[in-house]
């Protein structure tokens, strides 16, 4: 059965940070091209970052970019999302997902607010 079990999200200050993690099971992690994304109250789900297979290309979406820093570690099949300067429209659910979507977990809830 193929997991992907988001963590590391809670309620942080603006400007704050926080590093999400997701641990996959029941695929080949190491061989799948991985993703971001987010859906906000009341928004449309909003890619953020994709990592190569190595982890040695990634790419972000402008909204992101230079904030937020997409990494995994293939020995023990775990995506994460360093987020840095947090800021009151981050609130969002987190999800890791599978380049191609055909996998996606529960999401975990980050919400910044003071």
């Amino acid at each position: 059965e193929v997991q992907l079990a988001e963590s590391g999200g809670g309620l942080v200050q603006p400007g704050g940070s926080l590093r999400l993690a997701c641990a996959a099971s029941g695929f080949t992690f190491s061989t799948s091209v991985m993703k971001w994304v987010r859906q906000g109250p009341g928004k449309e789900v909003e890619w953020l970052a994709r990592i190569s297979t190595f982890g040695s290309t990634t790419v972000y979406a402008d909204s992101v970019k230079g904030r937020f820093t997409i990494s995994r570690d293939n020995t023990k099949n775990t995506l994460y999302l360093q987020m840095n300067s947090l800021k009151p429209e981050d609130t969002a659910m987190y999800y890791c997902s599978t380049a191609d979507g055909s996998y996606r977990g529960q999401g975990t809830q980050v919400t910044i607010s003071s």
